[in-house]
């Protein structure tokens, strides 16, 4: 008789990628109510049985029979109860969603429950009239709800863990949780990296190694339509925190251009930026593209010694071009969707307020002197933000199975949503290595032709 593996909340199947990459064995049953989901998932994972239906109203004993029930995975939805989520009040059908854990616990009895959330799933409780949390009661339906597990026979635990600690190329933090109800322990996988790769351990993975080089996106500048006026104070805070006062920038491969992901949320002090370089991990990938590329590209700034001011004759001029360079590459305008502008064309109009900014780009890279020539922007792509979420590279998200083109809105929010592939792995690995039968296949290369045929790359 089979043991069954079971995905509760699949959506784009990162979890369920992830036990595949832990035991080389497809899950049985995969459930969600999202179409879309559910389009993306059987892409993948074709030999999964799929089922489109509520959580809470599908009936698992009518699939399982009298199979036994090995594993199951439940990451229910987190956004009712997410930091993210503010002061807006809060779903209270999203936030009962373990409770249909419990259900199907109850009437399969799977040996062994890994659950994923967000870490305020700990501060569950009731709410208010007008949705929001009762602080008082924090905490409450937490407790009954993990009390309700054990009362039908599961040992509990729970940790929270971050995905770059396991080799995930993102810094995404989610609390876990195993039952178990086979008398077996419940072992938490041990950490494999680190932020500097101390104690035995690998350092942290890069993101700028998930990045396509070759597409660097185009200029701010001569836009046809000028960047929005926010996307503009965002990349010139960035432009000074992450290459003119770093002592150690990004410099991307070709060696002629330094790079820096902005985050499209708002700044949290005036002047700051939100952001990071890419010699870290992502930071938490969420259902829609928030992360731009910012690629700064520099020329040698040939002149030695310190410069002069603008107010003093022209030191001596020698044979040489390029000896002498304006230390200041654009303006940038305070007001209005302006995207600033070049110095040799005439002043904006002038306010009586001080809007205009110039902006210094005179860059020290281990003792070299650059000058900022260029800045380009683009949003970092699906295919990127998959690779960084933890998913493989042949992991399929811009079509479904009937090979009809999958949005890239659609694409952004299933990695958003995802479970990070690498924390299945490591979880399963750890409690459920009986279950492995072999190593994961790589997807063969499959593509559309322009005659219309598929051929396998």
């Amino acid at each position: 008789m089979k043991d069954l593996i079971i995905d509760c909340f699949a959506g784009g199947g990162g979890a369920s990628v992830g036990i595949e990459m832990a035991l080389g064995r497809p899950v049985d049953i995969a459930i969600n109510h999202d179409p879309d989901a559910i389009l993306m998932h059987k892409t993948n994972h074709p030999g999964t049985l799929h089922l489109t239906e509520d959580i809470f109203k599908v009936d698992l004993q009518k699939y399982v029979g009298n199979q036994h029930v090995a594993l199951m995975w439940a990451s229910p939805d987190c956004t009712s109860h997410s930091k993210a989520k503010g002061g807006q009040p809060r779903k209270h059908g999203l936030r009962i969603l373990p409770w249909a854990v419990y259900k199907h616990a109850k009437a399969i009895l799977p040996d062994v429950i890994i659950m994923e959330n967000v870490e305020e799933i700990q501060q569950w409780g009731p709410l208010d009239d007008k949705g929001h949390p009762i602080k008082e009661k924090a905490g409450e339906d937490y407790r009954k709800f993990i009390s309700a597990m054990e009362n039908i026979g599961y040992e509990f635990d729970s940790q929270e863990l971050v995905a770059a600690d396991y080799g995930a190329p993102t810094t995404r933090k989610r609390w876990y949780a195993v039952f178990r109800r086979d008398g077996k322990q419940i072992i938490w996988p041990k950490p494999t990296h680190n932020r500097f790769g101390t104690d035995g351990l690998k350092p942290y993975e890069q993101c700028g190694d998930y990045i396509d080089w070759s597409d660097l996106g185009k200029s701010i500048f001569d836009r046809q339509k000028p960047l929005a006026e926010a996307t503009q104070k965002r990349i010139a805070n960035g432009i000074k925190k992450y290459i003119v006062d770093n002592p150690e920038p990004y410099i991307v491969r070709n060696k002629n251009a330094l790079a820096f992901i902005i985050q499209y949320h708002g700044e949290t002090r005036k002047g700051d930026s939100r952001g990071q370089l890419l010699t870290e991990p992502i930071k938490t990938i969420d259902t829609s593209n928030r992360y731009g590329l910012v690629t700064a590209f520099i020329t040698k700034y040939y002149k030695t010694g310190i410069g002069q001011g603008c107010d003093e004759p022209l030191h001596t001029i020698t044979t040489s071009p390029g000896h002498f360079g304006v230390i200041s590459a654009f303006l940038v305008k305070y007001y209005g969707t302006g995207c600033g502008q070049v110095l040799n064309e005439p002043l904006g109009t002038i306010t009586t307020k001080d809007r205009f900014g110039l902006v210094n780009v005179l860059v020290d890279i281990h003792g070299e002197k650059y000058i900022i020539s260029d800045i380009f922007l683009r949003m970092l792509k699906p295919e990127e933000l998959k690779v960084m979420q933890g998913f493989p590279k042949d992991y399929i998200i811009d079509r479904d199975y009937k090979w009809r083109n999958y949005p890239i809105a659609k694409q952004v929010a299933r990695i958003g949503n995802s479970v990070v592939p690498v924390m299945a792995e490591a979880l399963v690995k750890a409690n459920c290595p009986y279950l492995k039968i072999g190593e994961r296949k790589v997807a063969p290369m499959i593509y559309m032709q322009n005659n219309g045929q598929v051929a396998f790359g």
